[in-house]
């Protein structure tokens, strides 16, 4: 949709708020667009928002996405050995494939699995993270049961310059990157490369045959990956705005395995958008984009097998601002996925048609959100989701938000297909949740707080009786999450605790249990402050313990880790960071038998004019 024309309609809809004033007077206002689909203020949204920018991420000096979200509240990370290694996200004790990710708008992730290769998306071609917590099926269709997450590509802008870093770590471990940015008042471009190689250390300390990756390979196990990204658009005078991206990344990653060890694997995103403003209180986006995962499963250098996946999106998107503090949106949706694969699926395409329509608005000190949305899914007919959310302005810079959705999420083709071990007669599982939340804003920093429940029928799992997965279980998740961050003496202070009840309702034995690899307490602690030339901070995570299956009988102990950084700026556009990561050298597992760094140290040189 045209830029100016929906910052305009942002504006008339919440123009009477105090909320809407940064925290800092000469700052603008953080934008979201995921939380809504059109644009707004975080301090607007009535969604539970983080936005992580590129300022955000080289001041972390992150090298991950994993390593980046592990400090947002809500999100509980588990990897399986190391850089390079499967990685899962958990929002809001909802399951790994509840979560939606978009890259530039795109869908992506595995057809087959329902996974998404967050350890292969390269964190230097990102400008900027959106983290939307809650269900939004209302809007996005099938997996927002516990959010969305969407990821934005560097997009360029302004005068031509080059960009540059080379970095060094433990774990013999090398990074490069470098781009080209630029395009002027009205157009971007922005083309840039990354590569990373690491040694790695053991992944996994398995028990042949019985737990772990049920095998013992005491060796190291690395990885690299390289990645490209070019980004293009232009803006035109009358409001018509073109916009093309594409991402690949390609990584090759050792592990230990007793069927496989290695994995390589293709990442692939690709999509335009098409925007332009027909009148003047109606603004129409256009949308396609295609997003490929490909994998290719060795065994000591032998080809053992290939899933490869491909998802086509389109999009056309209708925002109305029909009077003012008024938006209404009426959009469409399409999606083929498709299967490639050295295993025989009897089925290997489906196609799902969503339909949506929703009303921003606001009365007094009121803001209401509401929408609704039916999928048309090639397998399973049609899914019906909606949502409703108020806010409230109570004064003295204090806003209370509540909120109501429900969401669904379609099986896999691994659950439905898998030779041996699929169920045809699987049906999606849906989800109800229910949030309330107060926070505030103000020129000292702001706070927030949330309580949500989610109960979650139709659960997939392994049913034993019938040697296959089946919808058997539910879930009843509670939570509460606590934000606050402000400047004291100097330092800048960003804290947040997330308590979390993820419990198993399934009847049986494991009834009233824990879901697996969810902790039930974390603390997330960060200061950083500027001294001329120089920046330090330090970050500090407390997880508590969690369980790593469903009969909680393995459990994962609690851990703590305190990392370092340090920034200097020591010439013009010439940056030195260094960052020292779990000081104390901690032992700890985020899924069982499989081992997470010890110390280690990076530095890094950027040139950044």
């Amino acid at each position: 949709m045209n830029k100016h024309a929906i910052q305009a309609a942002a504006l008339l809809l919440f123009s009477s708020s105090p909320l809407s004033v940064s925290a800092e007077p000469d700052k603008l206002p953080v934008i979201v667009i995921t939380a809504s689909r059109t644009v707004q203020t975080v301090e607007q949204t009535l969604a539970s928002v983080t936005v992580i920018d590129r300022k955000d991420i080289e001041n972390q000096q992150a090298h991950s996405v994993a390593d980046l979200l592990r400090k947002v509240q809500g999100l509980s990370i588990s990897n399986n050995g190391g850089p390079g290694k499967a990685t899962s996200i958990f929002m809001r004790g909802t399951e790994s494939d509840h979560l939606l990710v978009l890259i530039d708008g795109v869908k992506v992730g595995s057809a087959t699995s329902g996974s998404t290769p967050f350890q292969d998306i390269p964190l230097d071609q990102i400008e900027r993270i959106e983290i939307v917590r809650g269900p939004r099926s209302s809007l996005y269709g099938s997996e927002a049961i516990g959010g969305v997450i969407q990821i934005f590509t560097r997009k360029g802008g302004g005068q031509l310059r080059p960009l540059l870093s080379l970095g060094v770590g433990s774990y013999g471990t090398y990074r490069g990157y470098a781009a080209l940015t630029g395009g002027g008042e009205r157009g971007w471009f922005n083309v840039g490369i990354s590569h990373t190689t690491t040694e790695g250390f053991n992944a996994c300390s398995g028990q042949p045959g019985v737990a772990g990756c049920r095998t013992l390979e005491p060796d190291e196990d690395g990885y690299q990956n390289i990645s490209g990204n070019l980004r293009l658009g232009y803006r035109f005078k009358k409001g018509v705005e073109v916009d093309a991206h594409w991402l690949r990344s390609e990584g090759s990653s050792e592990y230990d395995g007793g069927y496989t060890n290695e994995n390589e694997t293709v990442q692939q995103v690709i999509g335009s958008s098409f925007r332009l403003s027909p009148m003047p209180f109606w603004d129409l986006a256009l949308r396609i984009g295609r997003s490929q995962n490909e994998s290719d499963n060795l065994k000591d250098d032998l080809f053992k097998s290939r899933f490869n996946t491909v998802r086509d999106t389109a999009s056309m998107q209708n925002d109305f601002l029909f009077a003012e503090g008024h938006l209404l949106t009426l959009g469409v949706d399409y999606q083929q996925d498709q299967i490639e694969s050295s295993t025989a699926y009897p089925v290997d395409s489906r196609d799902n048609w969503g339909v949506f329509g929703q009303y921003q608005a606001l009365f007094g000190l009121h803001n209401l959100q509401v929408s609704l949305r039916r999928d048309d899914n090639e397998q399973f007919d049609h899914y019906t989701t909606g949502s409703l959310a108020w806010g409230y302005e109570m004064g003295m810079g204090l806003r209370v938000t509540a909120a109501y959705g429900t969401a669904f999420k379609a099986p896999t083709f691994n659950e439905l297909y898998y030779p041996g071990y699929g169920n045809s007669e699987l049906n999606p599982e849906q989800s109800t949740s229910i949030e309330v939340g107060l926070r505030s804003s103000g020129e000292w920093g702001q706070w927030s707080i949330n309580a949500y429940q989610t109960e979650i029928d139709d659960l997939i799992a392994y049913d034993a009786s019938l040697f296959k997965p089946a919808n058997i279980s539910s879930a009843h998740i509670r939570g509460l999450e606590g934000v606050l961050n402000l400047q004291l003496f100097g330092w800048a202070v960003n804290t947040n605790i997330t308590l979390l009840e993820p419990k198993n309702r399934a009847s049986g034995s494991n009834r009233n249990n824990l879901l697996p690899r969810r902790s039930e307490q974390s603390l997330h602690l960060d200061l950083s402050r500027g001294f001329g030339p120089f920046n330090l901070g330090a970050s500090f995570i407390a997880e508590g313990q969690r369980y790593d299956d469903l009969a909680n009988t393995r459990e994962l102990d609690a851990y703590t880790t305190l990392d370092l950084r340090a920034d200097y700026l020591f010439a013009k556009d010439w940056r030195l960071q260094s960052r020292i990561e779990n000081l104390f050298d901690e032992d700890y597992e985020t899924a069982s038998y499989y081992n997470q760094p010890g110390r280690s140290l990076f530095i890094t040189l950027h040139y950044q004019p």
